[in-house]
């Protein structure tokens, strides 16, 4: 009998430690529902029918105009207590012409990517730096004077 409880206690105790290394996988982005981005057919689709088929997209390119659209969707998967990591990226380029017909549809995917190594150096601010000291010390003496009768309400005090 105890026997049978110390099985079926470690039993759930194995469950509940694979439970949780299981990872939680988010979906961000562009969802598509009916049409997907590769119904999306050159030459014959326009600017309207992409907004009907796929909705607004993600974003717009900066330097084209509204001439190219991005759609761009992910998933992440994250196990406990470690940063979330992408697994699977898509991003759909969708190019028009400057008579609003569809010219391209390229698909691209977390191998297209490319890293950018940040610069990690800081910008210098203007000024001094200041000590620990004149940190704590540096306002000593700027305090408020003590009121006398003199003081007039609604009236600026001159320091």
């Amino acid at each position: 009998m105890l026997r049978t409880k110390l099985l079926i206690a470690a039993a759930l105790s194995a469950a509940a430690l694979a439970s949780a290394c299981a990872p939680t996988v988010g979906q961000n982005g562009f969802q598509a529902i009916d049409n997907k981005p590769a119904d999306i057919v050159a030459g014959t689709d326009t600017k309207q029918t992409v907004l009907t088929k796929l909705g607004t997209p993600s974003t717009t390119s900066t330097f084209e105009g509204d001439n190219v659209w991005y759609y761009i969707s992910q998933i992440t998967e994250k196990f406990t207590y470690s940063r979330p990591h992408v697994t699977q990226r898509t991003v759909t380029e969708i190019t028009f012409t400057d008579a609003g017909q569809v010219a391209e549809v390229r698909t691209l995917g977390l191998d297209d990517g490319q890293q950018i190594a940040m610069n990690n150096r800081e910008t210098p601010t203007r000024g001094r730096q200041l000590t620990i000291l004149e940190q704590l010390l540096g306002n000593v003496g700027r305090g408020q004077l003590p009121r006398t009768d003199e003081d007039q309400p609604g009236q600026r005090r001159p320091d």
